[in-house]
């Protein structure tokens, strides 16, 4: 049987200017360790043998309607501005349109040299493929908005990073790969003409009902609001929010030095890149809002009277703080089994917070344990937890179903950091167990599944991962 893709491509009908129209460079070896068929049957991909989906994901074997592609994009990273980033290893496939109706991005991520790769090699290591894939799976699981793994392939090449690794090649989903980098160029280029056409095709694509450049700026805020908040309510960091990561459809995209805190602290950075943490836990919603007004900067120079559009996108981008702080306290609500709204639930929420920063609360396990009798023992002193138990039950007794309300909240599992490093130790020697037992267990996050208790277990201080990377 031969993997069939059924193609409907529009990125490609935009004007050269937008990509460099590129194959894949073929890879040694190509092994299929990993195929998301519940995705696939989404995105109305019927599947082939073994060896056929190998070659394809691998990018050896261009499948029928697919117009190969690398995107071009600029972007602020750290608060510095490139002024040309691009896909330096990666390929746009094409585009389905799913099951469902939704358009989707299939991308090749590590599929070799671009015009784009500067002086990369256009590769990646297993390691970081196997991370996107777990990670991505499982913030879908989650309810989290993000882009998705639809395959892992070997390369059966050799990628060099701090020592020789093995290749690998990720298959990505995604609503699309539209950026905020991705106005940023055309608008400090002053190629106006490609400005108007990108935002045209992404109201199209995204936002049809928005109205012109500012009603997709009042989108594009919406959908990050409600992205941070979620990142915020599973502890998730993403580590590196520069604006070519910045997805305009509100999904996260480009998962590279990503983490889960394990420890409860506002301030935790993971990422070996982020030396001055400007990305951390707690700088989330700043950093979204600063990604916002690169946006608005970008999109303001398609209009002829700059002031009306200076004054109407500040405005937009103002208010951003508050939605922001909005969806935060709606979902920290429900994590402390709220559905109602009262004065005094902000602070409630933050004494918890600060409680738990104070007394080295594991994040997830704590919030879990709130539909039980155990979140005190997740405290080093769990009289700190008890001094704020009393107010909180009687909050809760003005709520008809706490319990159900923080059980659908709370994730019982997340792909925590010491996990996903032994899951790439094994697979390196060819053991793929843990990554399979991973993603079967990530995909229901919200269950407790006491026969897999081990991997709730926050790591030991032996196995605390203090840095992660990004794997370019």
């Amino acid at each position: 049987m031969t993997l069939t893709i059924p193609f409907d491509n529009s990125y490609a009908q935009l004007p050269n200017s937008f990509y460099a129209r590129q194959k894949p460079e073929p890879v040694r070896a190509p092994r299929l360790v990993a195929f998301n068929a519940d995705l696939a049957r989404l995105l109305g991909i019927t599947p082939g043998d073994v060896q056929d989906m190998a070659e394809t994901f691998a990018g050896n074997a261009m499948p029928e309607g697919a117009e190969p592609l690398s995107q071009l994009y600029s972007g602020h990273q750290f608060g510095h501005y490139n002024p040309q980033l691009g896909d330096g290893r990666a390929v746009l496939l094409g585009e389905t349109l799913g099951t469902d109706g939704e358009r989707r991005d299939i991308q090749l991520k590590g599929s070799g040299r671009t015009p784009f790769s500067r002086n990369g090699d256009g590769r990646a290591w297993l390691g970081p493929v196997l991370r996107e894939y777990v990670v991505s799976e499982a913030m879908h699981a989650l309810g989290v908005p993000t882009t998705r793994a639809l395959a892992a392939v070997e390369t059966g090449e050799v990628v060099l990073r701090e020592g020789p690794m093995p290749g690998a090649v990720l298959t990505r989903v995604a609503r699309s790969h539209l950026r905020v980098g991705t106005f940023q160029v055309f608008a400090a280029r002053g190629q106006l003409d490609d400005l108007r056409k990108l935002t045209e095709y992404a109201i199209d694509r995204h936002y049809p009902q928005a109205d012109g450049p500012m009603g997709l700026l009042r989108h594009v805020r919406d959908a990050q609001a409600r992205l941070i908040a979620a990142w915020m309510s599973v502890g998730f960091i993403h580590g590196v929010m520069n604006t070519d990561n910045s997805s305009i459809a509100g999904e996260t995209i480009d998962y590279g030095p990503c983490a889960f805190m394990d420890q409860y602290h506002p301030n935790t950075v993971f990422s070996s890149i982020d030396q001055f943490g400007r990305y951390a836990y707690s700088n989330q919603p700043d950093i979204a809002v600063w990604n916002l007004a690169q946006l608005a900067t970008a999109l303001i120079q398609q209009y002829e009277d700059k002031e009306a559009a200076v004054e109407e996108a500040t405005e937009i981008v103002h208010a951003m703080p508050d939605l922001l702080q909005a969806e935060w306290l709606a979902r920290f609500r429900a994590k402390i089994g709220l559905t109602t709204s009262e004065e005094g639930d902000q602070t409630l929420i933050s004494d918890l917070l600060k409680r738990m920063a104070e007394e080295q609360a594991d994040f997830t396990n704590t919030f879990r344990a709130l539909a039980g009798d155990a979140a005190r023992d997740q405290f080093t002193n769990p009289e700190a937890f008890d001094n704020w138990a009393e107010g909180w039950q009687a909050r809760v007794t003005r709520e008809a179903d706490p319990v159900a309300t923080m059980t659908s909240a709370n994730p019982a599992f997340i792909p925590r950091n010491h996990r996903i490093e032994k899951m790439i130790s094994a697979a390196v020697q060819g053991d793929y167990a843990p990554f399979n037992r991973l993603n079967t267990v990530l995909a229901q996050p919200y269950l407790d599944q006491p026969e897999n208790e081990d991997l709730r277990r926050p790591p030991s201080t032996t196995e605390v991962v203090q840095a992660t990377f990004c794997g370019t």
